[in-house]
C-alpha cells in the first residue's frame, strides 16, 4: 500500500527548516542554505543541475532515495515560488526551469486559482485551493501504487503531520544553529503522534533521521 512521507526534509540543530524572509533572491530564506550543505555536493544534485561530478556515499543514496518511488507531489505555494496574493499572470513556473526535478503530477496548496502548467520531464503542476485533504485525495489518485511525497515547506509539512496523514519522515539533521526561521516541530508531540526512529545514519555534513509510525 503506498505511503505519504516526508524525504530529505533539512531541519537544523535548533529545530528550523527554513530560514526567514524568503524572497526571489534568497529562495531559502536567510541562512537557509546552511542546511542544505549535504546536498549540495552530493551526485544527485549535479545531475539535478546539469553539472558532472559530484560525491557518493550515504549522503547521496539519501538524496536519491528522497525523490525516487513517488507517482506524486503535494507542495505548498511558498515552495513553488516568492509570489503572494493572486496570480498576476501565468508567467512564473516554478523555481526549476523548464524540467523540474518531480517528474510525477505535483499539487500545489494556493488559494488563488491557477490553470495547471504541463512542464518537460512529466511534472505537471495542478493548483489545488480546497485545501490539504482535497490535495491528498487527487494526490493519491494520481499516484496509484506509489507514494506520496510532501514536498514542504514547513507549513505544509506540518499540516499534514498534525492531521495524522504522514507515515514516514527523513529529516537531515545539519549541524548548524539557525537562530530564527520556520520551526518544524514546535508544539507537535511526536512520540504521542506514535514516531519512532526507524534509521539513523551520521556523516560529515548532517545526520539522515527516519521516524515512522507504528
Amino acid at each position: 500500500m503506498s505511503k505519504v512521507r516526508i524525504a530529505g526534509f533539512n531541519v537544523s540543530m535548533d529545530g528550523y527548516a527554513a530560514g526567514p524572509n524568503q524572497s526571489l533572491e534568497n529562495p531559502l530564506g536567510e541562512n537557509g542554505p546552511s542546511i542544505f550543505q549535504w546536498f549540495f555536493p552530493t551526485r544527485m544534485f549535479h545531475e539535478m543541475v546539469g553539472k558532472e561530478g559530484g560525491e557518493t556515499g550515504p549522503d547521496n543514496d539519501f538524496a536519491y532515495r528522497a525523490m525516487d518511488g513517488f507517482g506524486a507531489f503535494i507542495l505548498g505555494r511558498n515552495m513553488f515560488g516568492p509570489i503572494r496574493g493572486e496570480w498576476p499572470d501565468d508567467a512564473w513556473k516554478g523555481w526549476w526551469g523548464d524540467n523540474p526535478p518531480y517528474h510525477a503530477p505535483t499539487f500545489i496548496l494556493t488559494r488563488y486559482p491557477r490553470d495547471s502548467i504541463e512542464m518537460e520531464g512529466g511534472t505537471t503542476f495542478h493548483f489545488v485551493t480546497e485545501g490539504i485533504e482535497e490535495a491528498l485525495r487527487r494526490a493519491r489518485e494520481a499516484a496509484g501504487d506509489k507514494d506520496i511525497k510532501i514536498g514542504g515547506g514547513v507549513a505544509t509539512a506540518r499540516q499534514y503531520i498534525e492531521a495524522g496523514h504522514v507515515d514516514e519522515m527523513h529529516l537531515a539533521i545539519a549541524p548548524v544553529v539557525m537562530g530564527q526561521g520556520e520551526a518544524l516541530f514546535a508544539g507537535l508531540d511526536l512520540r504521542a503522534m506514535g514516531y519512532k526512529t526507524i534509521e539513523h545514519v551520521p556523516t560529515e555534513r548532517a545526520t539522515h533521521v527516519v521516524l515512522a509510525r507504528g
